[in-house]
């Protein structure tokens, strides 16, 4: 029978096997998601190569000898070589490792397969070096997402691993989606349209927090900001109104819809109520109430002083 010391020290070595066995599992998967997109990206180099070369040999002419030369050119060993060589940056490590690999499955496909295989991808990355999975499925398998191949998550996310090795086929939902399966709706979205196999999520009023529709009157929980009125309809909080003391000294109020903000009083003000020098509560240093407004005094004495001048037309001079 083991001490309570040999115990601990079993349960500590379980412990430290099982995280190791966690973490290169979860390493094996990142591992066949990277292969997938290095073969892409091969796949992807040798058709932009293909393309380039298609008449990298022929003059412009339209002679005979020119055809025969370009004819045996496009299926030649070396225009395989100059696309190969161009597949991977120098840099890219496991670019160039997995063409080193595999360099005769490429002598294979364009001598052999090329015509009745003409999806480069499909019979080098798929089928032959077993990398990637067809669109829609995931895993060492290449089983379907959740929602079938045809319509991963239902349309309405992106299936982990989807088209790889690699993966756990979960989802992971687009914005206003959520759920196994990305059918449900956040908070601030309503199912439009549902069912078992489709799902439409429209945005909610702005006054909503959840919603049946798209008023302010099929709101389930109105949001801060907002409260329901006599119509069970979510308005707005005037929270100027509701509280006049929000803003500092030298502030008011405006109301937006669902908050607030503070903002400056103009000069000529000591507190205001809102924009403008009609706004004042009461007028600043060297600023007089006129009328309901705050005015400088070098205005008014500009004023007074031009308001005596008469000029032959008898007309006062504007200031």
């Amino acid at each position: 029978m083991l001490s309570s010391g040999s115990e601990l020290r079993l349960l500590r070595l379980l412990f430290c096997a099982t995280l190791i066995l966690l973490f290169q599992a979860d390493e094996a998967k990142k591992d066949s998601k990277s292969a997938c997109n290095t073969c892409e990206q091969i796949v992807d180099n040798f058709n932009k190569a293909f393309d380039r070369t298609a008449k990298q040999n022929f003059g412009g002419g339209n002679t005979a000898w020119e055809e025969r030369k370009l004819s045996k050119y496009e299926t030649s060993e070396i225009r395989l070589m100059e696309i190969v060589e161009d597949l991977c940056e120098s840099s890219s490590f496991e670019c160039n490792r997995m063409v080193e690999e595999h360099e005769e499955h490429f002598e294979t496909w364009w001598f052999k397969k090329k015509t009745k295989h003409p999806d480069l991808h499909k019979w080098f990355c798929i089928d032959t070096i077993k990398v990637c999975c067809p669109k829609g499925t995931f895993g060492p398998d290449c089983n379907a997402c959740v929602g079938g191949s045809e319509t991963p998550c239902h349309g309405n996310g992106q299936c982990d691993g989807d088209g790889t090795r690699g993966g756990n086929g979960k989802c992971r939902c687009d914005q206003a989606y959520k759920g196994d399966f990305c059918l449900d709706c956040i908070d601030g979205y309503f199912n439009e349209v549902r069912n078992d196999t489709y799902s439409l999520c429209t945005e909610c009023h702005l006054s909503c927090k959840t919603c049946t529709g798209a008023t302010n009157q099929e709101c389930d929980e109105c949001k801060e900001g907002w409260e329901e009125d006599e119509q069970e309809a979510c308005v707005d909080v005037n929270e100027c109104t509701n509280d006049p003391s929000l803003c500092r000294e030298g502030q008011y109020c405006l109301n937006t819809e669902g908050s607030y903000s503070c903002k400056a009083c103009d000069i000529e003000c000591a507190g205001c109520s809102g924009p403008g020098s009609d706004q004042c509560q009461a007028c600043a240093s060297g600023y007089q109430d006129v009328k309901g407004t705050c005015t400088g005094l070098m205005y008014m004495f500009m004023t007074s002083c031009l308001s005596v001048i008469d000029f032959s037309m008898n007309k006062l001079l504007p200031f």
